[in-house]
């Protein structure tokens, strides 16, 4: 099947591709790995099959996992596709596929809906977000104070407040970090 020939190739080139980049010789890698010179040289050059128990010591030795060595390898680990969410009229583009440090998790947000003006729906959760202004104005509601952040303006504030936020007098587009809770509240809340 091409596919698994595709993927099978994909792995080698990965080995290879680590090791060379770590600077090290096949004698280097097979010392961490624990199999000779001649059996890595075969497997990277597609004359030797790899086994699980061969994969998981290279990796191993290689300090990645085995699903970074047999990752896909379609678009989607390279194009961000957006979330859309008409009724909170938000377009979500999450830029981070895993959490950075602290768990943080950046994103780029089009807003096309203003905040909501009910008290009850302001959220509040542990942490603190930010977020930048890449288009347009957003109004921030953060407990009882409405702020206007326009255009290559940012703001950062405790989410212990409560808070929400969307488009002023037209859409907007932001950039924001969000810790782990911000994450949770603002990009995978239902309606």
């Amino acid at each position: 099947m091409k596919q698994d020939g595709d993927l099978d190739g994909l792995v080698r080139k990965r080995i290879r591709g680590l090791r060379t980049a770590r600077g090290w010789s096949l004698d280097d890698l097979a010392a961490r790995c624990y199999l000779s010179p001649s059996t890595l040289s075969r497997i990277e050059t597609g004359h030797r099959r790899i086994s699980l128990d061969q994969l998981t010591a290279i990796a191993r030795a290689l300090e990645t996992t085995l699903d970074h060595l047999v990752e896909s390898v379609t678009d989607d680990d390279v194009v961000i596709r957006p979330q859309r969410n008409e009724a909170r009229g938000m377009t979500i583009w999450t830029l981070s596929r895993e959490p950075g440090p602290n768990g943080m998790t950046v994103a780029k947000m089009r807003l096309t809906k203003p905040p909501p003006r009910d008290p009850a729906e302001l959220k509040v959760h542990p942490g603190r977000d930010w977020f930048t202004v890449l288009s347009g104005a957003v109004v921030l509601l953060l407990g009882e104070r409405t702020i206007v952040v326009e255009t290559g303006q940012a703001a950062e504030f405790s989410t212990m407040i409560p808070h929400a936020f969307g488009a002023h007098d037209g859409p907007a587009e932001i950039l924001t970090i969000l810790e782990h809770d911000g994450e949770r509240t603002h990009l995978r809340s239902s309606p």
